[in-house]
This record gives C-alpha cells, sequence and structure tokens, in this order.
C-alpha cells in the first residue's frame, strides 16, 4: 500500500511539474492589442497571431518587404524556431510588426507568465504576456 501511495504521489507532482513548464497555448501580448498561439512544429517553437483588436483584417504595413505589407497580421509568426535549453526557449527570433523589425529572441516561464525578450546586439526589451 505504502509503494501505491508513493508512486500517486510522484506521478501527481511530475504533472505539476510538468504543466508549470508548459509554454504553449494562447498568450496576450504585453500590450494587450493582441493573442498568440505557442505551439510546437518539428521540433521548434513557434508563435503565431491569433487575434488582435484592431480587427482580423490588420495588415503587416510595416514590414520592410514591401511584397509582404498588405498580408494580414493573423496567421504570421511572430515567435519563430526557437529551442530548448534549460528553462528558457532560444536561439529563435521575434518580429515586431509595429516597427517591421526582427530581432533575436528567448522566451521563459516566470511563474504564470510568459517573458519575450528581444535583443539587438547588447541591448534587450522584455515584454510580459499572461496566459489567456
Amino acid at each position: 500500500m505504502m509503494k501505491k501511495t508513493f508512486l500517486a504521489f510522484a506521478v501527481a507532482m511530475l504533472s505539476i511539474t510538468a504543466n508549470a513548464q508548459d509554454i504553449f497555448g494562447t498568450w496576450i501580448t504585453g500590450d494587450g492589442d493582441g493573442n498568440v498561439e505557442i505551439y510546437e512544429s518539428n521540433g521548434k517553437v513557434f508563435g503565431k497571431v491569433v487575434w488582435l483588436a484592431k480587427g482580423p483584417d490588420t495588415r503587416d504595413t510595416h514590414n520592410p518587404d514591401a511584397a509582404l505589407k498588405n498580408r494580414k497580421l493573423v496567421g504570421v509568426n511572430l515567435l519563430s524556431d526557437l529551442t530548448k535549453k534549460g528553462d528558457k526557449w532560444e536561439g529563435g527570433k521575434v518580429y515586431d510588426p509595429k516597427s517591421g523589425k526582427t530581432y533575436k529572441c528567448s522566451i521563459w516561464l516566470d511563474g504564470k507568465d510568459l517573458k519575450v525578450r528581444g535583443y539587438l546586439g547588447v541591448f534587450h526589451d522584455t515584454q510580459t504576456w499572461k496566459r489567456k
């Protein structure tokens, strides 16, 4: 009986730990004007726009590529090619549709929040995203 109780406890604790490290799902961006769904594809982590406060027809008008300026932002990956390294997901990129710029990126959980950090050389900016 003791072994069964211990095993049940161990399984429960592993389940809690796994859920605490779960970055996947939908997140509200730092400024609250969009939702991003984080998902895995081919061993990499991505985050695509699934909702915008300005509406589903909002265009990527600040994109430096003229051919992309008219595309809808809903469905665009803002986060791309992140891989897990310790407690962070790194080595990817974050696209900022407000400026049209792309930065190196890392993300990690901080309690219930997701930290999204973009890098430009030694400088960085970090946003806090909330789970939807």
